[in-house]
């Protein structure tokens, strides 16, 4: 039974009888986030597993019978049925290129930039106004979208992430096992396990310093946000001075929510 939907605290209970919260579904390529705005206070967050998102989402329906506004956005795929089940109890607004957003879009392509790119860069547009933002978002890609302090969208740079650079390893080669990222690692691997997190986790750091120093080269002042599910795991590592912020997506979903309620 999970918390989010059945540990009800007093203000959670008040937070219900409210009109103005929204409610934020993310579905990504392994993972479905729920999250609970009050405004743009976050109550409540939880993730699942896709396979779940379905009894997840009817427990949603019954924990919070007062919320009418729901936002979707869709990385993966979604079930009709989830989907119908959303619609039957709340006004569902589906993220895509045609939706409202606080920026200018310069993207060459806009119908094929990805929703949880339109959100992180909403997010930036929000909260950092007229300052350049890079926003990094290290999932299972890395993404980096570049916002200018004239709130011009430019763009970025879409790389493999962790999990799927070990993942790469383990089923392009013959012999190389499939493992999972660690924290404490000798920078001279002497095994093939030890060489591996070497590779791994140093050439993502060197990648992301990288790319950082680019557009410092290009841009004196320059505001970088770090987000996405490995984002605390590498925060450390990275010698730029950086913003973590994990619920950074889910933020920007709330300011699109609210700018398409009409």
């Amino acid at each position: 039974m999970s918390k989010f939907f059945f540990a009800v605290e007093i203000t959670t209970y008040f937070c219900r009888l409210c009109n103005d919260m929204n409610v934020i579904i993310d579905v990504g390529n392994t993972l479905c986030k729920f999250a609970i705005f009050d405004g743009h206070t976050l109550v409540e967050k939880q993730s699942c597993e896709k396979q779940d998102a379905m009894f997840h989402s009817k427990q949603l329906v019954k924990s919070y019978p007062k919320l009418t506004h729901c936002i979707l956005s869709c990385v993966g795929d979604l079930s009709k049925e989830m989907l119908a089940l959303l619609k039957q109890s709340f006004l569902v607004h589906v993220l895509s290129h045609k939706s409202v957003i606080p920026f200018i879009n310069q993207y060459k392509t806009p119908i094929t930039l990805g929703v949880d790119r339109i959100a992180l860069i909403s997010c930036a547009a929000t909260k950092f106004p007229e300052q350049n933002v890079l926003v990094i978002d290290a999932g299972s890609a890395i993404t980096y979208d570049f916002l200018t302090a004239h709130n011009q969208y430019l763009g970025g740079a879409i790389a493999p992430g962790i999990a799927m650079r070990y993942k790469s390893l383990h089923t392009f080669t013959e012999n190389l096992p499939l493992l999972e990222k660690k924290s404490v690692f000798s920078v001279i691997g002497d095994s093939t396990e030890s060489a591996m997190h070497s590779g791994v986790i140093q050439g993502v750091v060197f990648e992301i310093d990288g790319v950082i120093n680019q557009y410092k080269e290009q841009y004196t002042e320059i505001t970088i946000i770090l987000t996405g599910g490995d984002a605390h795991f590498l925060r450390d590592r990275l010698k730029n001075d950086i913003f973590a912020n994990s619920n950074f997506l889910l933020e920007g979903l709330n300011y699109i929510s609210e700018l398409n309620k009409d």
